[in-house]
């Protein structure tokens, strides 16, 4: 694609309207040089979709938790775009052992350095952690 060719669609993403994404296309002589592009309709919308789903999901988990059908755990990994095998790597525990977390009966008993460092991966405080949902 050449350098006038880099399409600059200016709708606002999330409200934000200075979103760039960072392309290469050619210059006038050939060579690829760096070139921000604020993105074109159809990408704009997809991204859009992405995100209303992704906020529809995390609403959906946060109502759950409220609900005592599910620890902050697994709100906090939601919303932090986070999947199952990432948090379990971050934390140095097996794939199932996060998983109980997400019971709220099973969280209620973690210890300290456990929650402290679900903390940690969250980047929040631990009453943040504990006082979500009630």
């Amino acid at each position: 694609m050449k350098l006038n060719e880099v399409p600059q669609d200016k709708e606002a993403f999330k409200g934000k309207s200075n979103v760039h994404k960072l392309l290469y296309a050619t210059s006038d002589d050939g060579s690829y040089t760096s070139v921000n592009s604020e993105g074109w309709e159809a990408e704009n919308l997809a991204t859009t979709q992405a995100w209303e789903a992704v906020l529809e999901d995390l609403k959906e988990t946060e109502a759950q938790v409220r609900r005592g059908a599910l620890s902050p755990v697994a709100y906090f990994m939601q919303k932090s775009l986070m999947e199952l095998p990432v948090l379990a790597r971050y934390m140095g525990k097996w794939k199932w052992q996060v998983k109980r977390h997400f019971k709220p009966e099973v969280f209620r008993k973690l210890d300290n350095n456990t929650l402290a460092k679900y903390c940690r991966v969250f980047g929040i405080t631990l009453s943040e952690l504990q006082g979500f949902g009630q």
